[in-house]
């Protein structure tokens, strides 16, 4: 079936900046359409002013495109539903956590605060170092059991 064919092809491109981990695991496909024009994809975007997003796109366009059913693809960036790091598969999860950065808690508390548990040993005895990391979507932390700084990605929540 050509859905799964585009599925498929969509699990091969990978975000630029964690390239462990699909748009498909990070949840960012909202649709896929097969039309009689080609083929139009609705992706959410993980965060407003993401510079990686133009390459998302290419690299989406250049993947569905190599199937030979298909001629034409058309890629748009929607904000409604918003992205929330809910949508992040528990595969993206493990793949995250394989690169490096904790994936961010699947609930964030009433109060807004958030933890991340490290990546390489697992403790929950981290501190955030600094909110602001090398993206806009990840922070830096410290983890005081194994003594690693790690990078975590901010939780992203309708509820906030």
């Amino acid at each position: 079936m050509l859905r799964d064919k585009i599925i498929e092809a969509l699990q091969t491109v990978k975000d630029p900046e964690i390239d462990s981990v699909s748009i498909i695991e990070l949840g960012m496909v909202e649709e896929v359409e097969n039309t009689p024009n080609g083929v139009f994809i609705k992706l959410l975007p993980t965060f407003m002013g993401c510079p990686a997003l133009e390459i998302i796109k290419k690299n989406v366009v250049n993947a569905v495109t190599a199937i030979d059913e298909v001629q034409n693809v058309e890629v748009q960036f929607i904000y409604h539903p918003p992205w929330t790091s809910d949508r992040v598969s528990d595969i993206g999860r493990e793949r995250l956590k394989e690169f490096g950065i904790a994936p961010p808690p699947r609930h964030i508390a009433e109060t807004g605060e958030w933890q991340a548990d490290c990546p390489y040993c697992g403790s929950t005895y981290t501190t955030m170092e600094n909110l602001f990391g090398p993206t806009a979507c990840r922070s830096i932390l410290y983890c005081k059991s194994c003594k690693n700084p790690f990078e975590a990605m901010k939780p992203v929540s309708t509820l906030m």
